[in-house]
């Protein structure tokens, strides 16, 4: 039996950024909570059952951090640093106060009709860049779909949603196990700087000229400008990747499982939470303990970093039986893909709205939907996603 080192060190080969499912049954087979060697790693420990990393997650003495020791020259750091996301109380709950008071349910409710339009206009593009069994990638999809959403919520012009696209990847790859290397900070801090300013003009405009849209709900809110605008990136990045991987990953089950494409459109909802569970887009969350405390038996010192494995949680054989195989049928469907507790993700209720959406018309437009070929993996370990998905709609 291999040890936690070793399973940690595998995950960040190339097999295991591919495929890290049978390393996260290594870990299972440890415990709940194994314990590193000091010295291997940065982390002293890795939470990989699922009651484990519940408690963590929603354990408010395990801080929320970006990084162990920021440079306040690095914008990247100061952006997502300065956001809700890596905030802790009292901080966190008063940034989130003000958003929900804007993301209420009634007005997702009210939302709703614009996303099944938004698929249907974007499933119309997908059937006549399709047509006479053209190969296209349904990437490009499953990227315009959240983007489209998200833009449209907040008001972003759909002629600037292009310019999103590598600015939010170049963020993602610096946030990736292994992804600091001085040239992914370079793209990051860069394409932090750009979203900076785009987002200051865009508040800029608001206060003068409000529209109804998300934005102009927000910019006399409590939050200062600076906050708001770090508030959106991350909103922004967070809101599309799950999204985008949520649909890739959705796919390339269902496409495995045909017996189940023909219930898809009536068994959305259950469909959507399945995949989240078995293939979560988040793959790694860090935390750093404020005090001395226990978990799952393991005393954790204070000062000490914790890696909490979500996509393993979600596959723990004690919460869920059978859990390596994919079953929108299952009796528990409960899954930590948007996290737990105060910290739960707070745009949980869009990105589910999108994919039933999606899988709800999908199907009907495309029943003869097929890969073209082998899908490729992203090689990203944090987001577990594609980076290309070549179809035909025959």
């Amino acid at each position: 039996m291999r040890t936690a080192d070793e399973i940690l060190a595998a995950l960040g080969s190339e097999d295991g950024r591919r495929d890290p499912m049978p390393l996260f049954a290594e870990l299972h087979r440890i415990g709940p909570v194994c314990r590193l060697r000091p010295g291997s790693s940065p982390y002293a420990v890795v939470v990989n059952g699922y009651d484990a990393a519940h408690d963590a997650l929603k354990d408010t003495r395990f801080h929320r951090l970006l990084t162990a020791d920021p440079d306040p020259k690095d914008s990247v750091l100061r952006r997502l640093g300065g956001s809700m996301m890596f905030k802790n109380e009292p901080e966190h709950l008063r940034m989130r106060k003000v958003f929900q008071t804007v993301l209420t349910p009634r007005r997702l409710t009210g939302f709703e009709p614009v996303v099944e339009a938004i698929v249907t206009e974007l499933l119309d593009d997908l059937g006549k860049a399709g047509a006479d069994g053209q190969v296209i990638d349904f990437v490009d999809f499953a990227y315009r779909l959240p983007i489209t959403v998200i833009g449209t919520f907040l008001g972003i012009p759909r002629s600037d949603l292009g310019w999103f696209r590598d600015r939010t990847k170049a963020i993602d790859d610096y946030l990736d196990l292994g992804g600091k290397a001085p040239e992914r900070l370079a793209a990051a801090n860069q394409a932090a700087d750009e979203l900076n300013d785009y987002y200051a003009r865009m508040i800029a405009d608001r206060r003068t000229a409000p529209r109804d849209d998300l934005v102009s709900s927000l910019v006399d809110s409590e939050l200062s400008e600076q906050e708001l605008i770090d508030n959106l990136l991350v909103l922004v990045n967070a809101s599309f990747v799950t999204t985008m991987n949520l649909l890739t990953n959705g796919l390339a089950l269902l496409h495995d499982r045909p017996e189940l494409i023909e219930q898809a459109s009536g068994r959305a909802a259950e469909y959507v939470e399945e995949i989240l569970r078995h293939q979560s887009s988040v793959q790694l969350i860090s935390r750093k303990a404020s005090v001395d405390l226990e978990l799952a038996g393991e005393p954790i010192a204070a000062g000490s970093l914790v890696l909490i494995l979500p996509g393993a949680a979600n596959r723990d054989p004690a919460k869920h039986p059978d859990a390596d195989a994919f079953d929108p049928g299952r009796q528990d469907l409960q899954h930590l893909s948007f996290g737990a507790g105060p910290f739960y993700c707070v745009g949980a209720g869009l990105a589910r709205m999108e994919g039933r959406a999606a899988f709800g018309q999908l199907f009907q437009r495309f029943p003869g939907l097929r890969l073209a070929e082998e899908p490729v993996r992203s090689r990203s370990l944090l987001l577990r996603g594609h980076q290309s998905m070549l179809i035909r709609l025959e």
